[in-house]
């Protein structure tokens, strides 16, 4: 069943592409408030169960591993919104093999965030908190020198923030100033008024999105599919790029690093995606 389950997704996601990320530290998990992590579940576990399935509950979609349904590090019955999220984490379950690297199961984890809320934070308070990251946003911090990069950053960024200033109807702008540019309340405002339109769920997955990419305007551009993941990855490590094409790169890390930073936007991504769909999937293409 869960193989029909995967072709599905990917097909409704074509932006959320997942690549396999080499195994990463023990304990990463979502980044809270001042870059403390929400959860830092073990790295790995030895697998525990045979079958992976799930079924429909009062308060949404649960999780069954074999006969036991799953649950959060605080003990609340994991249930999600959304059938096809409900299709996704069980994918992450029915993929370990041997051994739960519980690493490579960003959506899982995302879900038990949202569900836990470790950081008790409310609907706006999350909001205030992703609209803060326009004050520090990567793309609007720009250098005057060396002339190759700034000329890079004016090429590669400039169209995005050009796009969020119409899509959004505000004014961002840049600055080389170590102090940032000097963002109108407006435009500020106008990005809370947009995020309100999103639900709790949906929220935490953005947020987790931006502190990928250390920014707000990449991450609105992904979620609103107008860039891809690989190219908001690539746009967020601009500089970093630019210096490994100028030094070089250390052996094996540097693609490491950009493959767990590529499976970890996916994720967020596709997180936010599945928490905003508000139509289910297809009971016959589950039996595929």
């Amino acid at each position: 069943m869960l193989s029909g389950c995967r072709r599905l997704l990917w097909g409704r996601f074509p932006t959320a592409r997942f690549p396999r990320p080499p195994p990463a530290a023990a304990g990463s998990g979502p980044v809270g408030p001042g870059g403390g992590r929400a959860y830092a579940p073990p790295a790995e576990r030895k697998r525990f169960y045979q079958n992976v399935s799930i079924s429909q509950g009062e308060g949404g979609f649960e999780i069954n591993l074999d006969h036991r349904k799953l649950k959060t590090p605080q003990g609340k019955l994991f249930t999600v919104p959304s059938e096809a999220l409900a299709i996704a984490v069980a994918t992450e379950w029915d993929s370990q093999k041997d051994t739960i690297k519980f690493y490579t199961m960003h959506l899982t984890t995302l879900c038990n965030t949202a569900l836990d809320n470790p950081t008790q934070r409310n609907k706006m308070q999350l909001i205030r908190a992703a609209v803060k990251f326009l004050e520090t946003d990567t793309v609007c911090y720009r250098v005057e020198e060396p002339a190759a990069l700034a000329e890079l950053q004016r090429n590669e960024w400039d169209p995005v923030v050009a796009w969020a200033e119409k899509r959004y109807n505000v004014a961002i702008g840049s600055s080389t100033s170590i102090l940032g540019p000097n963002i109108p309340a407006s435009t500020k405002e106008t990005f809370v008024s947009h995020l309100a339109s999103y639900n709790m769920w949906a929220l935490q997955g953005i947020e987790y999105v931006i502190t990928q990419l250390k920014s707000l305007i990449l991450s609105m551009g992904l979620i609103d599919r107008h860039i891809t993941v690989e190219k908001a990855v690539l746009l967020s490590r601009l500089e970093e790029e630019y210096q490994i094409q100028r030094w070089g790169s250390v052996e094996w890390a540097h693609d490491y690093d950009l493959c767990e930073l590529r499976a970890r936007t996916a994720a967020g991504t596709l997180f936010v995606h599945l928490c905003s769909e508000s139509s289910t999937v297809k009971h016959k293409l589950l039996q595929d």
